[in-house]
């Protein structure tokens, strides 16, 4: 089947009722998500997982895609109403989407976002349809020391692009190697790391340490600095850009678009990388440098197609390689592995009504985000006077009953409140979780691939240097850990110098 074959099969699966409904309800969960700062698509998906095991696959996906672009929507209503992003890939936004309102055009900056993330949605999805299928072939010829090779570059990579320490990025990915570590051995049958708990032979809940990490832990510390939040008090008016809004906004909108379709591909970047990058672009080669931070429309319609196309693009590496870009799509994975999916390049063979049906809805999705998001604008701006202390008590009973509804095992309830407790502690600490959750991830599948390689190989371990795609993959690893370091080795060495003279 080409191509147009498998976008009409992707498009009778996302057309159905079912499917539709789901789509509906994830974009505009998403754009709630977006909206009401403080909550965060990662800890939504990883609360929203478990309810995923009572859906079908395809429906379940769909829903959790759609929440994620969706948020990208919401994200960028906060930042030009209330300086506020509600995503942190819309902080760049409200630089100038916020400057934009205070001069009475709210409604102008709002729909540049809108329109820019319509253009720059449709555009990314349609790299996915071309690029995954051809990718997918060549992962088929991966083996175990490739798998392991190119995990193990996506564990760099994340480390790499973390905010932050790098060091405290590498524990966290460290911690999360460990973590996926206990449980029963898959060769020996052997319990590994369960202390005497009999709940962790089976390993450690992927579901309660997700809810845990991200969800609890953004709920204890938003209640302990909880933000104050003022509405622009301006009726959000002229929603259609002008002439000259479109001009300005059009160069801006494709060249956002482009840096996010090749960023959002890149682990640990996606959307937030994206949407910086694309500003700075914008800001440099500015004819008018001068107006950035003053309410200048390239600043909303740059990093906001960004900010979607890498939304969209990360999909690529999850269902071609079964490897996660981001946390977002390691919740993806965990929401595939409930359903007894393997993911990985045999997913286009084995369920193409699935692959192309989540490709196809992205469409859908992204059309009914512009369709709805604009019109219901006065809908997101109440949302954002709803408390905290209203909104958190129901968020926690939804996460425990989720939880639970998963295995009926109370001991997830429990992992959920430690996981919770851990996860607050690292964010005081300054520690992203996202490394963790990569980690734990990826942990068991490099483990698999490095024990399958080297059986294989009779205990040589030349067989990964001695495969081409393996060693290729092993010096872009190389490469990418030396740019790391190297900066932080020459400044240290700077610092010393300068004490000792």
């Amino acid at each position: 089947m080409n191509v147009f074959d498998n976008l009409i099969l992707g498009f009778q699966t996302a057309a159905t009722p079912e499917n539709l409904l789901f789509c509906l309800a994830g974009v505009l969960l998403g754009t709630l998500v977006g909206v009401l700062p403080g909550l965060g698509v990662t800890a939504t998906i990883a609360m929203l997982l478990p309810l995923t095991f009572q859906l079908g696959p395809t429906s379940a996906l769909i829903m959790l895609a759609g929440i994620y672009y969706g948020a990208q929507y919401g994200g960028s209503t906060t930042a030009i109403l209330i300086n506020l992003p509600g995503e942190s890939s819309s902080a760049v936004t409200a630089i100038d989407g916020y400057q934009m309102a205070r001069k009475g055009r709210a409604g102008t900056a709002l729909a540049t976002a809108a329109l820019g993330s319509f253009f720059a949605g449709c555009v990314s999805t349609l790299l996915v349809a071309i690029f995954a299928p051809p990718l997918t072939t060549v992962a088929l010829k991966f083996g175990p020391a490739e798998y392991f090779s190119l995990m193990l570059l996506g564990l760099v990579a994340s480390i790499a692009l973390a905010h932050g320490s790098i060091l405290k990025a590498l524990a966290m990915v460290v911690l999360g190697l460990l973590l996926g570590l206990v449980g029963t051995d898959v060769f020996t049958g052997g319990e590994r790391f369960i202390f005497g708990v009999r709940e962790f032979a089976d390993g450690l809940s992927f579901v309660a340490l997700a809810v845990g990490v991200f969800g609890v832990a953004e709920i204890l510390r938003n209640l302990e600095d909880e933000k104050t939040r003022t509405v622009l008090q301006t009726k959000v008016s002229n929603l259609w850009p002008s002439k000259e809004d479109f001009r300005r906004m059009a160069g801006p909108v494709l060249r956002g678009t482009g840096i996010g379709s090749l960023l959002g591909i890149l682990p640990g970047g996606g959307a937030i990388l994206a949407s910086f990058a694309a500003y700075t672009v914008e800001k440099r080669i500015s004819k008018h440098p001068e107006e950035f931070g003053k309410g200048a429309i390239e600043g909303v319609a740059g990093p906001e197609s960004a900010n979607n196309a890498g939304a969209q693009t990360s999909f690529i590496p999850l269902l071609t390689l079964g490897i996660p870009a981001n946390p977002v799509m390691a919740l993806m994975i965990g929401a595939m592995i409930i359903q007894g999916i393997t993911p990985g390049p045999g997913v286009a063979a084995e369920k193409p009504d699935l692959f192309w049906g989540l490709i196809a809805s992205m469409w859908i999705g992204n059309l009914l985000l512009l369709l709805l998001n604009l019109p219901l604008i006065g809908l997101w701006v109440k949302m954002l006077t709803v408390p905290y202390y209203i909104l958190f008590p129901i968020i926690m009973t939804f996460c425990s009953v989720g939880v639970y509804s998963v295995n009926g095992n109370a001991f997830d309830l429990y992992s959920i409140c430690a996981f919770g407790l851990v996860g607050y502690v690292m964010l005081k600490l300054k520690c992203e979780p996202a490394p963790l959750l990569l980690g734990f991830v990826l942990g068991p599948m490099m483990e698999e691939n490095l024990r399958r390689a080297m059986l294989i190989s009779r205990g040589d371990p030349m067989t990964f240097v001695n495969r081409p795609i393996s060693a290729v993959l092993l010096v872009l690893t190389v490469l990418v850990l030396a740019a790391v370091l190297l900066p932080s080795i020459r400044k240290r060495r700077e610092e010393v110098f300068q004490e000792e003279d």
